[in-house]
């Protein structure tokens, strides 16, 4: 199973020999440099790159590419070395783009011989960088591990190379160059880039790319610049500020003082470009959405008619199943809602700009400010503005209308995992066989149309933690009369999430605890005790913190080193190796300071090897003890019980609305559905 790592997460590797493949969707160059301990690299010696391609281990392609395979043998590295990374950097001399920003997010992976995938990395949220360090293979006590970085330069090679501790970074960059230069120079054009054969397309509402938006004959649908791709994957911001470069679905990249986002992996179908400066057109769809899964079957729905976009059709993206399919589409209907509202804002962005424009030329001429020409240039500046944003809010429009049709199919065609909890579809539920590849954490919107929901589905396994935000229910109104009454919200959002993951997985294939020092969640806990479905109850009180943290960090810590010693047979036979989710309830009362480092190990350790977080929380109640707690704020996903424009997507970093996954009032739907999970876990024990 791969794992899919998000910037700062680490995994253990079960093979020393590797290859690690790279998808960027526009040629770059591939190195590897090979350190010591504090990951100080030896000279231009301990540099492999399309100059001097081989090393003892190493091996890396000898000149730029849009894909690259690098061959790596840590059993072969030499004694000294304890640290391998992988670089990336964009090819200079104008023949392509000048940094990461404006390209397609690149994607590396770490695979077998066989080509199987151990773990894989998307680099969101670079901008200016045009050299970044990408992942390390680095040793820890004996044992290889690899760690995704994404750590970007905006200085080049040169500055990265500078700071692995090389004296001659500029030389070695400037060989580098010329190596790639020579490779280019010998190289034959390729053909021009052809779609996909599973791609799925939505020309019928793509704007076409135009001129640059400084140029006054521009028109909006014709320009509709979309920013460079700023922010992650759910990507989180903090409250009140501009989106920006980390969350389910999924590193952060984190950010100091924030939360981070999850990392889902969208295939969807291929996007319009738009015109990104002197470097031309710019593709924005992801690398690897050249899927290599079948083309969806044909819809039996009545062809289009001409100039007119297809009926929708559920299930309509690619992929080896119809589960893969829909949570493919479900990604499309988001990255196309990122793009064409992002095109309406730059759009009205550029008619304001005009209109100011005209008018400041106006008001520079005394004699148009005090005659009647002043008055009608100023009136012709406002009409030609409000033809420019009814223009652009008509194709917004007509894109939302695509893009509601589709959710009105999609939506009632989900599987449980990610379904609504009103669908009819919990009616029929039974408790699946294997687990899905993802779930659904809650709904997703914009405000130009708050009424289109997007369901925001994570990869499964979690890759992070969750840490439900108790601070901001009731806050700001001050409709609680106490605590326990305000953090009720985030700890039923939290039982609503943990009856989901439970009812998604193979019975017995995912344990859920709960620790609640003072009790104060007893009452919205019922649901989870009534069914039986806890692996324990709830834990009270310091002792109980002790005791739960005491056995999942045993676990964690025999779990790895079954694993570092490549027998997972050797674990004891009385230990639970299902997932389990750790639920804390009003953080960080009853926690103290081995408590609270006993957690952070969870949160940096345990979704690894299957033991996860809820941490149910208000980040102003750990305020005494200071930034120690930042690393594990950054380390969890923040979602909070009441709608709030905290995430960002990873293309363009639009704040997106996130909304919880709400039951219906007084449905039962949760209760009976933990009911039959239980009674699927008994049956499985008999």
């Amino acid at each position: 199973m791969t794992a899919e790592l998000v910037r700062g997460q680490n995994h253990p590797l079960s093979e020393t020999r590797l290859e690690v493949r790279v998808s960027a969707g526009t040629p770059v160059v591939a190195l590897a440099t090979a350190g010591d301990a504090n990951g100080t690299v030896a000279g231009s010696a301990g540099v492999a790159h399309p100059g001097a391609p081989v090393l003892p281990g190493l091996e890396v392609p000898r000149q730029a590419a849009a894909d690259h395979r690098l061959a790596v043998d840590l059993d072969a590295l030499p004694e000294a070395v304890h640290r391998v990374s992988v670089l990336l950097t964009l090819p200079g001399g104008g023949r392509g783009p000048a940094r990461f920003g404006a390209v397609a997010a690149p994607f590396v992976a770490v695979t077998g011989l066989d080509g199987t995938e151990l773990v894989s990395y998307t680099l969101t949220g670079l901008g200016a960088e045009s050299a970044v360090i990408a992942l390390e293979l680095y040793r820890r006590q004996g044992a290889w591990k690899v760690r995704a970085v994404g750590q970007g330069y905006s200085g080049g090679l040169a500055e990265l190379l500078t700071d692995q501790g090389l004296a001659q970074a500029r030389g070695l960059a400037d060989a580098v160059e010329a190596a790639v230069s020579r490779g280019q120079a010998r190289s034959v054009a390729a053909p021009p880039p052809r779609a996909a054969d599973g791609d799925r397309s939505r020309q019928a509402t793509a704007p076409a790319p135009g001129p640059a938006p400084g140029d006054p004959a521009a028109s909006p649908a014709a320009t509709s610049p979309v920013p460079a791709p700023s922010g992650t994957p759910y990507g989180d911001r903090a409250p009140g500020a501009p989106a920006q470069p980390p969350y389910p679905d999924g590193a952060p990249p984190p950010r100091a003082g924030q939360d981070g986002g999850t990392t889902p992996r969208p295939d969807a179908a291929p996007q319009p470009t738009a015109p990104a400066g002197p470097g031309g057109p710019v593709d924005y769809s992801h690398p690897r959405r050249q899927t290599t899964a079948p083309p969806p079957p044909a819809p039996a729905a009545p062809c289009a008619a001409p100039g007119r976009p297809a009926s929708p059709v559920a299930g309509d993206a690619t992929g080896w199943s119809m589960e893969e399919r829909l949570y493919n589409q479900v990604w499309g209907m988001f990255e196309d809602l990122a793009r064409t509202t992002a095109a309406y804002r730059s759009a009205v962005d550029f008619a304001d700009a005009r209109r100011e424009k005209e008018l400041d030329q106006v008001l520079s001429d005394p004699r148009s400010r005090l005659s009647g020409q002043g008055d009608a240039a100023r009136e012709a500046a406002r009409v030609r503005h409000t033809e420019l944003v009814e223009q652009a809010r008509a194709a917004l429009d007509r894109d939302l209308a695509q893009l509601t049709a589709e959710s009105e199919v999609v939506e009632p065609a989900l599987p449980p995992a990610y379904a609504g909890w009103d669908s009819p579809v919990w009616h029929g539920y039974r408790v699946p066989m294997e687990m899905p590849m993802a779930v659904r954490l809650g709904d997703l919107c914009l405000p130009e149309a708050p009424s289109l929901r997007i369901p925001m589905l994570v990869r499964l396994p979690l890759e992070r933690g969750l840490w439900i935000d108790s601070g901001r229910s009731g806050g700001s109104g001050g409709a609680f009369t106490d605590e326990a009454e305000a953090g009720r919200p985030a700890m039923e959002a939290a039982v609503a999430h943990a009856a989901r993951l439970l009812a998604v997985h193979p019975a017995g294939e995912f344990g859920v605890h709960v620790i609640d020092p003072a009790g104060s969640a007893a009452g919205t806990l019922a649901p989870l005790v009534r069914t039986g479905v806890l692996a324990t109850p709830p834990a009270p009180g310091a002792a109980g913190v002790a005791d739960v943290l005491g056995r999942l960090t045993q676990r964690v810590d025999l779990v790895q080193m079954a694993v570092r010693a490549g027998a997972p047979d050797s674990l004891p036979p009385d230990l639970d190796t299902a997932e389990q989710l750790l639920i804390v309830n009003d953080f960080p009362h009853g926690f103290d300071d081995r408590a609270v480092t006993q957690l952070r190990y969870l949160a940096d350790e345990g979704p690894a090897v299957g033991v996860h977080l809820m941490v149910v929380a208000d980040r102003e109640d750990a305020a005494a003890y200071g930034p120690l707690l930042d690393p594990l704020w950054r380390s969890l996903m923040r979602l909070t019980p009441v709608p709030d424009d905290h995430l960002a997507d990873p293309w363009v970093g639009h704040a997106w609305t996130y909304e919880p996954p709400l039951v219906p009032p007084g449905s039962q739907v949760v209760e009976q559905v933990l009911t039959r999970v239980a009674a699927a876990r008994r049956d499985g024990h008999r």
